[in-house]
């Protein structure tokens, strides 16, 4: 039988209302509740201000430790804690194994004066005797920093209603979070669900005076909300806004941005946080690798094709005349924030191309994805923004969102700078690429790589790799999905020119990524010409 944890852990101090804010956010998940105070004072037999009076703290404390690990490996509802509990050494190292295992520890945070007033009108509380003010401050100078410490999420409560706070809570229980480390990584997490941008301040801590905001002119209700917490949380603005989509990726455009920074007098200890699609998202990550050789920075991407591709990574670039990405480098970021309320401005097409990027990563990895898709075609190809946060299809997408930012991770904690395996997310973009090129980025990255999968299933097949039922179903599925399975523009000369400047050729010999099979993906090298010209011809209308 399977262990039972619960849903979320919530501490604080005396006052923050871990109690009642707890309570209302296990109503509206439909989830037990627990606090463990009560449950001691009902184990015990009496009430706990009596029961520190005739034992002490210590044996309170060993007490409150033994409840504790039971109900953490034993209740899967909302378990709220005893204000002091996580300054106990075997507390603490509960819930380390149980964060390990997966689980949530959330520190309450609310505003001092409140918590302060509530404490003090609540009675009854032994740590509080004497100038119940003065108590609770000192408490909160030795336990906040351990708090921080022990929790893995945060939740501020200032200025919100119980209500208000439960919903914030919810949403921060409900978010996904990808862990990404490895070789020449410093390790950051991407976070995914609503409200997820509440993070910002978290990123980037407190030793960064000055932000740099870069986003686009259509995301702007986004940036204004990025803005928002940025100001909240006492970082000095600077609003940088670039060109939408590829317009944005040029030299000319970074140069104005790094002029922007020198007058602005940006030093490394000041970041960057990039807001948009993905080339929002590319641009400020090379902004943040190349300023003063390199400055901390968040990505914050608010379509679907960038927060499972562009923003994750560690991948930042500006196009050129000549390609797409040739420019750039491998830096990681702070973190991502993947909030999926950004989702809903989206119009129909923009977010059906990302999921070209999603079926890739089903075809190359993960089959579940594939099978998702399939199963919610109808749905995903019917997106409504208007509609999307309060569907069912909001899980979906969250849960396809995971999914492909972990084929991403497996293959980028390997192979940071793409020596090999990471070239494996290629799928489909060596002539993806190349019809962006041609069509001057009038093409939709996700399409133009739904086209390159077409076309590499062709040759796979031309070449023996895969059945004829492969590349029809890669044509079924994507169909489905509302991406394109061919493409009626450019010359053959001109696409294999394009090719031949691939970042996976190796001098003047053709590298292309094909599937031997649904999940594994092999290294195509320098493959018989008329079979490449054969397998463009057929992904020609």
């Amino acid at each position: 039988m399977l262990t039972k944890h619960p849903r979320a852990v919530v501490i604080g101090m005396m006052g923050a209302g871990k109690t009642r804010v707890g309570r209302e956010t296990a109503q509206l998940m439909n989830l037990p509740f627990l606090d463990a105070d009560v449950e001691i004072e009902r184990q015990v037999g009496m009430p706990i201000p009596e029961y520190f009076e005739r034992y002490g703290e210590p044996a309170f404390r060993e007490v409150e430790s033994d409840l504790i690990r039971r109900t953490v490996n034993g209740f899967d509802g909302i378990f709220s804690l005893g204000g002091g509990a996580p300054m106990t050494p075997a507390v603490r190292e509960c819930l380390a194994e149980y964060i390990a295992e997966g689980g949530k520890v959330i520190y309450l945070m609310a505003d001092p004066r409140e918590a302060m007033e509530r404490a003090r009108r609540g009675g009854g509380r032994p740590m509080l005797n004497g100038d119940a003010d003065e108590q609770w401050k000192s408490l909160y100078q030795v336990r906040d920093p351990v708090f921080r410490d022990v929790a893995n999420v945060m939740v501020h409560t200032y200025g919100l209603s119980p209500a208000q706070a439960a919903r914030r809570m919810k949403d921060m229980i409900d978010e996904r979070a990808v862990h990404v480390t490895g070789s020449g990584i410093d390790p950051y997490d991407v976070r995914i669900g609503e409200r997820a941008m509440s993070h910002l301040p978290e990123l980037l801590g407190d030793r960064v005076t000055r932000v740099a905001l870069i986003h686009t002119q259509p995301v702007q209700r986004h940036s204004d909300h990025a803005r928002a917490l940025l100001r909240q949380g006492g970082y000095e603005v600077v609003d940088i806004v670039v060109p939408d989509a590829e317009a944005g990726k040029t030299v000319d455009v970074a140069n104005g941005v790094w002029q922007r920074l020198g007058e602005e007098g940006f030093t490394r200890s000041d970041a960057i946080v990039g807001v948009g699609g993905g080339a929002a998202t590319d641009l400020a990550g090379f902004i943040a690798a190349t300023w003063m050789r390199g400055v901390r920075y968040v990505n914050c991407p608010t379509s679907l094709l960038a927060m499972v591709d562009a923003s994750t990574g560690g991948k930042t670039g500006i196009n050129t005349p000549q390609g797409k990405n040739l420019v750039g480098s491998f830096y990681t970021p702070a973190g991502v924030l993947a909030d999926v309320r950004t989702l809903a401005s989206l119009p129909n097409d923009i977010f059906i191309e990302g999921l070209g990027e999603v079926a890739k990563s089903g075809f190359i990895m993960d089959e579940e994805i594939l099978r998702i898709l399939e199963s919610h075609a109808a749905a995903l190809r019917g997106f409504d923004g208007a509609t999307f946060l309060e569907s069912p299809l909001k899980d979906v997408v969250c849960e396809l969102i995971e999914r492909t930012v972990r084929v991403k991770v497996h293959h980028v904690s390997s192979d940071l700078k793409e020596q090999g395996l990471r070239e494996f997310l290629n799928y489909g973009h060596t002539l993806g690429h190349a019809i962006e090129q041609i069509e001057h980025f009038r093409w939709r990255h996700g399409n133009a790589v739904a086209v390159g999968m077409v076309f590499a299933a062709e040759l796979s097949n031309l070449l023996g790799y895969i059945d004829r039922d492969l590349v029809d179903y890669h044509r079924s599925l994507l169909g489905a999905l509302g991406l394109p399975t061919s493409w009626g523009g450019g010359a053959w000369s001109d696409v294999l020119a394009l090719m031949h400047r691939d970042k996976k050729a190796r001098g003047n010999m053709l590298r292309f990524v094909v599937l031997d099979r649904v999940g594994h993906v092999i290294h195509l090298e320098n493959p018989p010409m008329e079979a490449v010209e054969e397998a463009f011809r057929r992904i020609r209308p």
